[in-house]
């Protein structure tokens, strides 16, 4: 039994579909019942768990296989990532007493830097659970494709997308939801000992530019790439309701001055399938 957390969410759900398609039984965890009509009837076992919640969470954890940990994401998180290790504390505690055969944990990109930003989160849950004595191995994949539906509306009504990455020729390592998916259900099928970390990427770097050239192509009009000056992002994200922008500040600088990236070394890596204009396509259909 595979039990997938976060399965109403893209990467959870990709997990889930594939493992559902290679005839693997699939435990589907959530917090929302209303939720749990469309996974029974694809066959899946429901369990009820909020994710901060260890004694729902070492339920839903029992006679597992493989168990896929998807952290919620917080972006706005009170100061020392509270939020986060209430999270960490209940999964770790559930893992430890329901005791699955293998975890597999949604990480990021640049888990391994020591200095606080927004990916801080990942890094608590990686130290967290490489202690344990279940197999289990941190995927860390690059900056979401699907953070470019926030891109949408601004490209298709005023052709221009607004970019923190700078500067807006650099590409960077990004990925589709589908092939973390993907790889998440082939790597719960594997067996492995100790700690392992996998890094994702897609089939080729992105930068801003290619993202509004995806856009434009998609379009059939110009759309172009803005830098949004560093100076005012605090209070841009301020007036948009963030109390605590600094990690979230903190994260772009490391993806912009090149200290948010892959470890390497001695880690494994996966390369997708899927390039940035077909997940803008499919982005502009269901927002259509």
């Amino acid at each position: 039994m595979y039990v997938i957390t976060g399965i109403t969410g893209k990467v959870g759900g990709a997990t889930a579909r594939k493992l559902l398609s290679e005839h693997q039984p699939v435990r589907a965890v959530m917090r929302d019942i209303g939720k749990a009509a469309y996974w029974r009837a694809q066959g899946c076992e429901i369990a009820i768990a909020d994710m901060d919640n260890a004694p729902q969470l070492t339920e839903a954890f029992k006679g597992a296989t493989g168990v896929f940990i998807l952290p919620p994401p917080e972006f706005d998180p009170a100061p020392g990532f509270p939020e986060a290790r209430k999270v960490i504390a209940a999964v770790s505690s559930a893992i430890k007493a329901a005791m699955p055969e293998k975890a597999v944990c949604l990480s990021t990109i640049g888990a391994q830097v020591v200095q606080t930003n927004l990916l801080t989160q990942r890094t608590l849950m990686e130290k967290e659970l490489a202690a344990l004595s279940v197999p289990v191995t941190f995927l860390r994949p690059g900056w979401f494709m699907e953070n470019a539906a926030l891109d949408i509306d601004a490209a298709r009504d005023r052709g221009v997308i607004q970019s923190y990455l700078q500067p807006l020729d650099k590409a960077v390592p990004m990925i589709a939801t589908a092939d973390i998916g993907r790889v998440a259900a082939m790597v719960l099928q594997q067996s492995w000992s100790g700690r392992r970390v996998v890094e994702l990427e897609g089939p080729r770097r992105v930068s801003p530019n290619d993202i509004a050239k995806a856009f434009a192509d998609i379009l059939g009009r110009p759309v172009v790439a803005k830098a949004v000056p560093r100076a005012s992002w605090e209070s841009l994200f301020r007036a948009q309701g963030a109390q605590n922008p600094l990690p979230r500040i903190q994260m772009l600088d490391g993806f912009n001055d090149e200290w948010i990236t892959f470890e390497g070394k001695t880690t494994d890596r996966f390369f997708g399938e899927v390039e940035i204009d077909t997940v803008l396509r499919g982005m502009l259909l269901e927002d259509a």
